[in-house]
C-alpha cells in the first residue's frame, strides 16, 4: 500500500513533536516530505532529523503535492494560508483552531475545502471528547432541544501578562479574569483560546458557547472542564495538561486514526 504524504507548517515545539513521532515510526503509514517555518533554522533542524525537504515557502511545499499539511504554526498563519491549502486540494490538519472563531473565515475555509475537494481536520488538541460533544449537539438539533455548552479553565497567571486583563495582584490572588462567549474570548486572548474555540465548534458555536477563565498564582499548565447539556443528557470532559505537548500528540493520534482500518470517530 502506498504511503500518504504530509508536510508540516510550523517547526516550533508542537511541530517537533509530530516530527519526532514520525522519526519513532509512530506514523508508519505516512511519509514526511517537506517542512516550512517562520524561522528557517527551525525548519532546517526538523528536516535534518526527519530526512525531508526544507521548503522556502508554502507554494514550494504545495508543489510537492502532499496529501496533508499539518498546521502547527499560529492563528495568523491559518488566516493567511488555509484557503490556499484547501483550494489546492490538500487536506489540512489544524491545531490553531482559534482562527475559526471568525465565522466569516470559518465559512470561507469550508467553501475552499469544497472547491478543492479537501478536508479540514480539527486536531482535538488539549481537550478531546469531540465525538461526545458533537453527539449531544446532534441530539439537540434532531429533537429540537435547547443546549447549553461551555468551558471553564484554570491556568497560571503569567500567561495573562500580555493581555488586557493583567494586573499585578494576579501574582498573589486567584481571580476570575474572563466570563463571556468563545467569540469574545478570542478577541481578548487571541493566542490562548484554541481550546475554547474548538469546544464551541463542536457544540453551540462561538457566539453562544460560554467561557470562564481563572488565573491562579504559581499554577503550571491548564485545567479544562467542558460541558454540553440537553434535557436528559450531560457530557463532561475534564483534562489537565502541564504543557501544550498533548496538542502535538493529538495530531499524531489523528493521523494514525485516519490511516487505521478501525477509526475512533
Amino acid at each position: 500500500m502506498c504511503k500518504k504524504t504530509f508536510g508540516i507548517a510550523g517547526c516550533g515545539f508542537l511541530g517537533n513533536i509530530v516530527a519526532d513521532a514520525y522519526c519513532m515510526d509512530l506514523l508508519e503509514d505516512y511519509e514526511l516530505i517537506g517542512v516550512i517555518s517562520r524561522q528557517m533554522a527551525d525548519a532546517v533542524h526538523v528536516s535534518a532529523k526527519a530526512d525531508c525537504a526544507v521548503c522556502a515557502d508554502l507554494d514550494t511545499l504545495l508543489a510537492m503535492q502532499p496529501d496533508y499539511i499539518v498546521e502547527t504554526a499560529s492563528v495568523e498563519w491559518m488566516r493567511e494560508n488555509a484557503v490556499k491549502v484547501l483550494e489546492s486540494g490538500v487536506n489540512l490538519i489544524v491545531i490553531s483552531i482559534g482562527a475559526f472563531a471568525d465565522a466569516a473565515f470559518y465559512a470561507e475555509a469550508k467553501a475552499a475545502a469544497i472547491r478543492g475537494g479537501a478536508k479540514i481536520h480539527l486536531a482535538s488538541g488539549a481537550i478531546g471528547g469531540f465525538d461526545v460533544l458533537q453527539t449531544v449537539s446532534l441530539m439537540a438539533m434532531a429533537q429540537g432541544l435547547e443546549e447549553t455548552a461551555g468551558i471553564e479553565t484554570h491556568t497560571g497567571c503569567l500567561g495573562f501578562m500580555p493581555t488586557p486583563v493583567w494586573e499585578d495582584r494576579l501574582l498573589r490572588e486567584q481571580k476570575t479574569v474572563f466570563t463571556g462567549s468563545a467569540k469574545e474570548a478570542i478577541a481578548t486572548f487571541p493566542r490562548r483560546v484554541n481550546v475554547a474555540v474548538a469546544t464551541s465548534l463542536a457544540t453551540t458555536g462561538p457566539e453562544t458557547t460560554g467561557v470562564v477563565m481563572h488565573s491562579v498564582p504559581d499554577w503550571q499548565g491548564d485545567d479544562h472542564r467542558i460541558t454540553a447539556e440537553i434535557d436528559g443528557v450531560k457530557a463532561v470532559v475534564d483534562i489537565y495538561s502541564r504543557t501544550s505537548a498533548i496538542a502535538g500528540w493529538s495530531v499524531v493520534a489523528l493521523l494514525r486514526n485516519l490511516a487505521s482500518p478501525v477509526c475512533f470517530f
